[in-house]
């Protein structure tokens, strides 16, 4: 069951800033489109109604968002305040990473059941009691978003669920820990599936003074004379 959920916040990232893409460009193409006169075309395009885009797209970011910070403690991207902790002897640090992934994994599960106790009373209740049949006096419907009329529940989903994958996420993070002592380490300047050569292997040390080309000064691998210069253009000649 952990290994599905190894990546899940990358696959639902992905398919969400995928289908906002798309939704955008569909918008965007279709105001521009309804402004060209074309016989026909133009009547078609007005009767497509967009406005529900950019409510839905904004509801796809706050999906983001959530798993967005699901993923950060995941992969240790969060930015975080640790030159004092770092100054300190291993086993006081150790104790105070511990501590702070707890308070971590303590205040997201908080966020996750008060936001899933909203979402319960916000129209979830009347929304699975209607399913299963039963008796809905006296519940509260909740209400809908202003232009796709979505319950707002379905909306809200995203607080408990982020919240509960991220306190998941703290607890790896504190096995690990408690495991090896290693904690996840992100990379800023790695970009994934690109690897730079480095200047330093055999065979391009010099190439981090010079350029190959006959652009810029340099100095020929068989004579000490620069090329690229006054005096070598004027030899040329």
């Amino acid at each position: 069951m952990l290994r599905l959920l190894d990546h899940l916040e990358e696959w639902l990232i992905t398919f969400l800033i995928g289908a906002a893409t798309l939704i955008i460009f569909a918008a965007v193409a279709h105001r521009y489109a309804t402004g060209v006169p074309i016989p026909g075309v133009q009547d078609w395009l007005l009767t497509l109604n967009f406005g529900w885009a950019q409510e839905l797209c904004i509801i796809m970011f706050v999906w983001m968002a959530k798993f967005g910070a699901a993923y950060g403690v995941r992969t240790g991207i969060h930015v975080g305040v640790d030159v004092l902790i770092n100054r300190l002897n291993d086993s006081v640090r150790a104790k105070f990473i511990v501590f702070g992934l707890l308070a971590g994994a303590a205040f997201t599960g908080i966020v996750g059941t008060l936001g899933a106790v909203f979402v319960w009373e916000n129209g979830a209740h009347y929304a699975v009691y209607q399913a299963l049949g039963l008796k809905m006096e006296g519940l509260f419907e909740g209400p809908t978003t202003p232009d796709l009329e979505m319950p707002t529940w379905m909306v809200y989903c995203a607080v408990p669920l982020g919240s509960y994958l991220m306190c998941l996420r703290f607890l790896q993070v504190l096995v690990g820990f408690v495991r090896t002592g290693d904690l996840p380490h992100h990379d800023h300047g790695h970009v994934e599936g690109v690897e730079a050569e480095p200047l330093t292997a055999a065979g391009n040390e010099d190439k981090i003074y010079r350029m190959d080309d006959d652009l810029h000064p340099r100095v020929d691998d068989d004579d000490a004379t620069p090329r690229g210069t006054k005096a070598d253009k004027g030899d040329r000649a």
